[in-house]
């Protein structure tokens, strides 16, 4: 009489179980996903963010002697792109949009009025100002406005990101946004409107004082 022979286990394959662990990841990092989106467990699979930055340090302090004027607002699309010689953009290149919001203010250097340059009459009633041409200061983004519309590159570029210190970055773009937003505040009339705003403060706070006449002028 013979003995039934008992079905024995199968032995699963190695690839078997890291496959099935690949998939329990997954299903749970999916799971985490899903959760988000109810109310209460959003912040089940989130992450933490911590500032350990370190006091800002002062380094130095500078007297002013500029009347900030007029400051100007200005937006500018920056559309950069970078090319490589014998190599389609899909391999090698990229091209970012972005869009640039800063201001340019405009100001009067009083530091640079000398003795000579302020006339009084004997009585005190009449005053003559010379003061240099209004100046435009440094561009200024602001980081609350500016952002990148698309970003288009290519496979090494993407790759060259993985082992770059600030993957991304934006500070081709940003740089020309400035320049761009500088050229511009050169061709409005922003310094025309300092000269008239610094006028008129002017004129008011030697009035304040008793003078009845007051000529400002621009230029050496």
């Amino acid at each position: 009489m013979t003995t039934p022979i008992r079905n024995l286990p199968r032995r699963v394959p190695g690839w078997v179980k890291v496959l099935s662990a690949i998939v329990l990841v997954l299903a749970v990092l999916f799971a985490g996903l899903r959760l988000s989106v109810v109310p209460g467990l959003k912040d089940l699979f989130g992450t933490e963010t911590q500032d350990r930055s370190g006091p800002a340090l002062l380094e130095s302090i500078q007297d002013m002697s500029r009347y900030e004027a007029a400051s100007g607002n200005f937006q500018v699309v920056v559309d950069l792109e970078k090319d490589t010689k014998f190599l389609p953009d899909a391999i090698r290149g990229s091209r970012t949009l972005y869009v640039g919001a800063g201001t340019v203010d405009a100001y009067v250097d009083l530091g640079k009025v000398g003795d000579d340059d302020v006339t009084v009459d004997d009585d005190r009633t009449s005053a003559t100002l010379r003061l240099p041409h209004a100046a435009l200061g440094e561009p200024a983004l602001d980081p609350d406005r500016s952002y990148a519309v698309s970003k288009q590159r290519g496979l090494l570029d993407r790759l060259g990101d993985l082992f770059s210190d600030n993957p991304n970055g934006e500070q081709a773009v940003q740089k020309l946004a400035a320049r761009h937003i500088g050229d511009a505040a050169k061709d409005s009339e922003l310094t025309a409107r300092a000269e008239t705003n610094t006028t008129a403060m002017l004129q008011g706070l030697l009035r304040s004082l008793g003078f009845e006449k007051v000529r400002v002028t621009y230029g050496s």
